[in-house]
């Protein structure tokens, strides 16, 4: 036989899931091991002590009972108990029972009742009078016994502890299976895992801590009166001021007053870093199980089902078992029908458990009526709020978490759950589940790690020899940048959430900000500042979105520079419209994708004097907006896939640099056109698939710098050195074969790029170009190098690597401002130059570079 704790086991749980069972899970529990008790005992019982003792029913006593009496009357007392029959005596020598006649009660006396035998019968009659012998001996008995007990004893009787037992087991476990079933075991060992550790971990004290210190000092402040309110540090003028729908952060909490100190709360600001580690990990964790649980109602489902069961299985119960409480007795008549080897017919049979069972059988259906109710109660439960949908109103309400969403489904259901055993749970749960919270946490561990030192550490000098600093893929700006006050530049780059306090302020020497996908925030006195003192602003982003509206409201901005997507179908989203309050604009850098150039550009048109567009090859077709742009200087249009030149550039009078580099312009014809842009100077039509340079060139008389590299020029038409103002010609990588002679027109000439054509030979004229400061030909086939070369006095950069040089002219002493590292050459050319002409070009004569220039 087991014993009860081994079927009690099955109604163990893991100590942690206690949290899920609500007080009538609990209660269920406690009567399901009161009914495994009542069960297992009447069991025990059942197997130690139940019997059925039978004696024969005789003949003549049955007889009897059907005679009627001597004188006919009803005063006759007939022989009806067994008791009777047994205490009369018996003819021992017959074999058959001696039958005391019958007498009316009425005349019955003390003499008649004697005896009419002799002495000697008396005392045989006296020894045998503790009943009447059988004839049946011990083994028939039993025999006899075992019989009865399965013919006569109704089946309830005998099987009642196992039935009970059955049942049982089956509330049990019908109780406990969405703990056991693997598709719902394995969401709530997670849940309870995570809510635990929620619960215990120290954010969660500090979160509600600081809530309690916000709430009463807010009582505090609304005790001051309104006469008493403080002041705000800086206010900002109404001109430019954010609309309402600009993203600033707006004083929330504490405000700052010229009378009281800022009143911080030290609960915050003091968080070990393990401890940090473990919070921004849990947060982690319970985003994830929350998408994970929030999807299904599994657990939801599987409890109201095992509750149904266990109504269904109480009314079942009930049913059939209140039918044979009353059938439960302890006299029964047996018929065997074994005469044949017994000798009689009928038996009178005793249950000596019967009283036992009975009263067990009772206890057990009031349990069983008890249990009932209890899920009823369940069921109601259940189906009167709706389980699927939990709100943290509550929770919002009594905290500074006004962002903890509602949850639903599983998660929901789990939440319920919990509630029935502590709140409090919950409330703590919440905290892990708001943005605000974690935000929180995520400043108090970034503070904690970037601290003043370790941010000077990261400091640099750009390339325009300013300090700048960079934050790479940050939770948010560490404080301690504001203490940075001689910071120049400072770059902000995969950092979402961003914000930038009043504190900027300080940063007195700050111009130029970086936001690379960074939607930077704003409180109010930042953005003044920022307003005021910002001159250049870089924005690299994936969505227009990312763009935070502030931006357009920089009034003193000088340059701004957007890199993301920005095509035709979002130039609408972009917000362009809203340059117009940038009014001291003049550098606009856009590397995107555009179809178009959008035509509220031109709001920025009076005072924008350069325009980048960078395509990241979208043909752009539509350029008509340029046209306004009457004050644009320089207009870069690269990888456009332009196919010529776009007439509306011709309408830039003011235009002095134009560079179309990255195209697919084949033809320039429309170069002419060019002339009536009497300040253009710079004319860059690099990286393109032009074959020939038209004579009309030479009409475009103010040019000064001519950038022509990487097409498919083969020669250089006279035309070009038609342009005397010209002072730098770039023709690399094209396959030019010839320098023309007339090359020593260009007086003016400083810098002449011919790398990577096919020139063999360097025709004498070039040399008369005395000015040439930078001369590149490489990567071509030229044998020798005239020693005129020594007439270019103000060279200081000669590229002749990649050659078929042989030898370098000695010459190369004479040009007095050229030093090894300005002159590209192979090694072994070098090395067979004169001692001292290499000595010359060794020398380190940075006085006499100086005066050259």
């Amino acid at each position: 036989m087991f014993t009860l704790t081994e079927v009690a086991s099955l109604n163990d749980i893991q100590p942690t899931y206690r949290i899920l069972k609500p007080w009538w899970d609990v209660f269920m529990d406690y009567l399901a091991v009161v009914m495994l008790m009542v069960a297992i005992f009447a069991g025990t019982m059942q197997l130690t002590k139940d019997q059925v003792v039978c004696l024969p029913v005789l003949q003549s006593v049955v007889s009897s009972k059907a005679q009627p009496g001597t004188s006919g009357n009803a005063d006759f007392i007939p022989a009806t108990t067994e008791a009777e029959e047994m205490s009369m005596g018996t003819d021992s020598s017959e074999g058959a029972p001696t039958i005391t006649p019958h007498i009316p009660l009425s005349r019955v006396t003390s003499s008649q009742l004697r005896p009419t035998v002799s002495n000697q019968e008396l005392k045989k009659e006296q020894k045998d009078s503790l009943g009447r012998k059988t004839n049946l001996d011990f083994q028939q008995y039993v025999f006899i016994n075992q019989m009865c007990y399965h013919l006569a004893l109704p089946w309830y009787s005998k099987y009642f502890p196992y039935l009970a037992l059955i049942h049982t087991i089956i509330l049990i476990v019908s109780s406990n299976f969405w703990f056991k079933y693997p598709k719902t075991c394995s969401k709530i060992e997670h849940f309870v895992s995570i809510l635990g550790k929620c619960f215990e971990s120290p954010w969660t004290t500090k979160a509600l801590s600081e809530t309690a210190c916000e709430d009463s000092e807010e009582n505090k402040q609304r005790l001051t009166g309104a006469q008493s309110l403080p002041k705000h540090v800086s206010t900002s003028s109404d001109e430019g001021s954010p609309s309402a729908s600009t993203p600033m952060i707006t004083k929330s909490g504490f405000k700052f007053s010229a009378e009281k100190p800022v009143i911080e709360v030290p609960s915050m600001t003091i968080l070990d870093k393990k401890d940090g580690e473990q919070a921004k990990a849990l947060f982690e964790k319970v985003r994830k199980f929350r998408a994970h649980v929030e999807d299904s109602d599994l657990i939801y489902k599987l409890y109201v089902v095992q509750t149904v069961i266990k109504t269904v299985k109480f009314i079942f119960i009930l049913c059939y078992t209140a039918n044979f409480v009353n059938a439960i007795s302890f006299e029964h008549r047996c018929k065997p029908k074994v005469e044949h080897l017994i000798g009689y017919k009928e038996f009178e049979c005793t249950h000596n458990m019967a009283y036992m069972l009975k009263k067990l059988l009772i206890s057990y259906i009031s349990l069983i009526c008890v249990y009932g109710f209890i899920c009823l109660y369940t069921l109601f439960w259940l189906f009167r709020i709706p389980l699927k949908e939990y709100s943290f109103e509550k929770v919002r309400e009594e905290s500074s978490f006004s962002d903890i969403p509602d949850v639903k489904n599983d998660f929901a259901f789990l939440l319920h759950m919990v509630d029935q055993y502590d709140q409090l749970y919950s409330k703590r749960f919440g905290v892990f589940l708001s943005e605000v919270s974690e935000n929180k946490l995520r400043e108090i561990s970034l503070n904690h790690e970037w601290t003043f030192e370790k941010l000077r550490q990261h400091v640099s000098r750009n390339a325009q020899d300013k300090q700048e600093l960079h934050l790479f893929m940050l939770s948010g700006v560490p404080d301690a940048v504001f203490d940075l006050t001689d910071l120049d530049v400072l770059k902000l780059e995969l950092i979402p959430e961003a914000k930038i306090p009043a504190k900027i302020s300080q940063m007195t020497n700050l111009q130029e900000l970086h936001l690379c996908h960074c939607p930077a925030k704003v409180e109010q006195t930042a953005f003044s500042f920022l307003r005021d003192h910002l001159r250049c602003l870089h924005v690299k982003f994936t969505d227009v979105a990312e763009i935070p509206a502030w931006v357009y409201l920089l009034k003193n901005l000088r340059e701004l520079y957007l890199i993301g997507n920005l095509n035709s179908e979002n130039n609408k989203m972009i917000g362009l419209e809203s340059l117009r309050e940038l009014r001291h604009l003049k550098i606009l850098h856009v590397k995107s994708n555009l179809t178009k150039i959008p035509s509220n550009i031109t709001d920025v048109a009076p005072h924008l004097t350069k325009l980048v567009i960078h395509n990241d090859g979208t043909k752009l077709v539509v350029l008509n907006s340029l046209k306004k742009m009457m004050n644009v200087a320089e207009l870069e249009l690269q990888n456009c896939e332009l196919e010529r030149i776009p007439h509306a550039i011709f309408s830039l009078t003011n235009l002095q640099e134009l560079d179309l580099k990255s195209n697919s312009i084949r033809t320039i014809e429309e170069i002419i056109s060019f002339q009536h842009l009497k300040r253009l100077t710079c004319l860059k039509l690099w990286h393109n698939k032009i074959v020939n340079i038209p004579p009309s060139i030479s009409c475009v008389k103010n040019l000064e710098s001519l950038y022509f590299s990487n097409n498919k020029l083969e020669s250089l038409p006279a035309a070009v050195f038609n342009l005397q103002k010209l002072r730098c010609l770039d023709v690399s990588y094209n396959s030019i074969t010839v320098i023309p002679v007339e090359i020593w027109s260009l007086q003016n000439l400083q810098h002449f790029h011919i790398t990577g054509n096919k020139v063999e030979s360097l025709p004498k004229s070039l040399f008369k170009c005395v000015k040439l400061r930078t001369l590149s030909l490489g990567q071509n086939c030229i044998t020798s190098i005239p020693d005129k070369i020594g007439q270019l006095l103000q060279l200081t950069h000669l590229e002749l690597k990649g050659n078929c040089l042989d030898r370098l002219p000695v010459t190369l002493g004479q040009c007095r401002l050229l030093r090894k590292s300005g002159l590209v050459v192979e090694d072994h050319l070098f090395d067979i130059l004169p001692s001292e002409v290499k000595e010359l070009l060794n020398q380190d004569t940075s006085i006499t570079f100086a005066n050259g220039i």
